[in-house]
This record gives structure tokens, sequence and C-alpha cells, in this order.
């Protein structure tokens, strides 16, 4: 029955600019639990077969690239014209995804599961927030200061706790090593990302990277042997790796980077350290020492931080300067 004229006509509610961004911050760190279980299944892989990490990220790549380009068929006009709209930026985060991850994988054999994973992933956000102010000439505000120190301290604890060689890390330094070039590798690659994200469908750009992350990977991978046994528990971690932690979570990823700075991003991911460290411990017995768990609890901080953080535009360094030129002279008095 049509209303009355003198009815009032309710409207939706208006979207609000803070409803994108916060789903795009429960995508995210959903990816980044699930990247959470890769260490474990990396480990297990490696001891159950043999397999090297450069075979290990291959045969990750490879199999979310062939789900994906399963899915993404009906829309092969799209991905195209992604390739055509960016090649190099694609290129540069394929690339960079089969490296990083290649280094995460050799970090984890050499220096443990929770160690490699939060090295990793705690230098990335310090990379990218500082890589963003100096591009943008921007001030960080004070939250995300005292974000990244929570970031960067629990990151210092939880590496200075594990430098002892055990048997969970036989090469601890070297693995150090590993960890801190795959968290360079991981912000690089994660602000080339975001850009090319705002232009390319999630499913598109997650097919593509994977795809050429696994292809970049392949030389080196060949080379060092690729023969695994056809075992139905093989097989199964393999699958997990490249649908759950690769496809859906690559997807989640690149979907909530289109409303999600690179920095944040990355300190959002922080979830990955946080339950591979809890897995770590749960399942392959790795120790936990006190340095450790505090460490934890201050990444576990900065990740809380960004959540309650409002989405607002910091200050840049050159609008200080202009509101300081054009600001009136204060009062003595």
């Amino acid at each position: 029955m049509p209303a009355s004229p003198t009815a009032p006509t309710l409207r939706p509610a208006p979207v609000t600019p803070a409803s994108p961004a916060r789903a795009g911050l429960i995508q995210i760190t959903v990816a980044g639990v699930l990247w959470g279980t890769t260490g474990v299944v990396v480990h297990a892989v490696h001891d159950s077969t043999g397999l090297s990490p450069v075979g290990i990220g291959f045969y990750r790549l490879a199999i979310a690239a062939l789900v994906l380009t399963a899915v993404t068929a009906p829309r092969l006009r799209q991905t195209l014209a992604a390739v055509r709209a960016a090649p190099l930026p694609l290129l540069a985060t394929g690339i960079g995804l089969g490296l990083y991850q290649a280094l995460y994988f050799a970090a984890v054999a050499l220096a443990g599961v929770g160690v490699a994973t939060v090295v990793s992933l705690g230098l990335a956000p310090v990379l990218a927030a500082a890589w963003e102010s100096v591009r943008a000439r921007r001030l960080p505000g004070r939250l995300r200061v005292a974000t990244l120190a929570a970031a960067v301290a629990g990151l210092a604890l939880i590496t200075g706790a594990s430098a002892e060689p055990t048997s969970a890390a036989p090469r601890p330094l070297l693995g150090l090593l590993a960890a801190a070039g795959s968290g360079l590798g991981y912000a690089a690659t994660t602000l080339v990302s975001r850009h090319v994200s705002r232009r390319t469908a999630p499913m598109a750009l997650t097919t593509l990277s994977t795809a050429i992350g696994a292809l970049a990977l392949a030389p080196v991978a060949l080379t060092a042997g690729l023969a695994v046994p056809a075992r139905p528990d093989v097989v199964a971690l393999l699958l997990h790796l490249g649908v759950v932690t690769t496809a859906v979570a690559y997807g989640l990823f690149y979907a909530g980077l289109r409303t999600t700075e690179g920095s944040v991003a990355a300190v959002v991911t922080l979830a990955e350290p946080l339950t591979a460290a809890a897995l770590a411990v749960a399942l392959l017995g790795e120790p936990l020492p006190l340095p450790v768990i505090v460490g934890g609890v201050l990444l576990l901080t900065a990740v809380a931080a960004t959540y309650l953080t409002p989405t607002v535009p910091e200050p840049t360094i050159a609008g200080c300067r202009r509101r300081s030129r054009s600001a009136p002279p204060r009062s003595r008095t």
C-alpha cells in the first residue's frame, strides 16, 4: 500500500567513511591469522619431505595460481586489462611475493617458526611507515608513533630472547638475517601492491601475483629439487598452503588494502606472528620464555591500537610549514 503523503519516509543510514576502513582492517586481520598457520605447515612439510624453502614456496604459489586461474577464468578480460594497466607494478608485486616468502621459509628452518614470523612481520610496519612519511613529507601522529614503538619493542624482546641455538633454531643468526630480508621485501611489496590494488580487482591481483611469483621461483626450485612423496598428508599440507594461506588470505589482504594505508596494513598483520607463536608452542613445543610473552603482548597492543585509531588525515610537513608561516603572531600576554 503506498505511503501517505504526510507520513515520514525512512531513509537508509548514511555510510560513513570509517565503514569501508573498518571492513578493510577486518579483512587484513583475517588474512594475518590465516598466514599465521603457514609456519607450522612449512615446518611439517620440510621435516617430512626434505623439500627446500624455495621448493615449498614454489608449490604454494603454483597451487594458488592454478586455483585462482580456474576461479577467475570467466573474468579473463578483466585480468588481462589489469596486466595492460599496470604491468611493471604487477611484476614487482609478484616477484616480491615470491622472494620474501622464500626468505621467510628459510628463516623458519633456521630460526624457528615464532622468531622468523615475528622478525619478518615486525620490521615491515616500521619500514612502511618510514617510507610513507618520507615520500608524502608527512609527520606521523603521536598514536602512530607509539604504535610503531610498541611493535619495535616487542620485536626487540623476542629477538633478544631467541639468540641461542636450539633444536628448533639450529642457526638463529642466519635465520634472523633471512627474516629481516623477508620483512624488507614484505614492506616494499605491501606499498607497491597497495597502489595496484586501487585499480585492480582483488581476485585478479592475487591471481597475477601468485602466478608471477611461482614463475620467479621456478628456476631455483627446479635446481634445488621438487620431488615429494605423494602421501595424503603431504598433499593436504601443500593444498593448505596454496589454497587457504595464499589464495584466500591474499585475496582478503588485497581487498583490505583498497581502503587501508600500507603502514597500517603492515601493523594489523602482526596478528600473523601472534598466531604463529601460539601454534609453534602448542604444536611444535617451541619454548616461550617471559621476554617472548611480553614482546607478544606489545605486538598485540600495536594491533589493538591500530583498530582504535580513527581514520583521519595526518598533517604533512609542507602543510605544517604553510600554517606556521600564515598564522598570526601570538600575544606575549
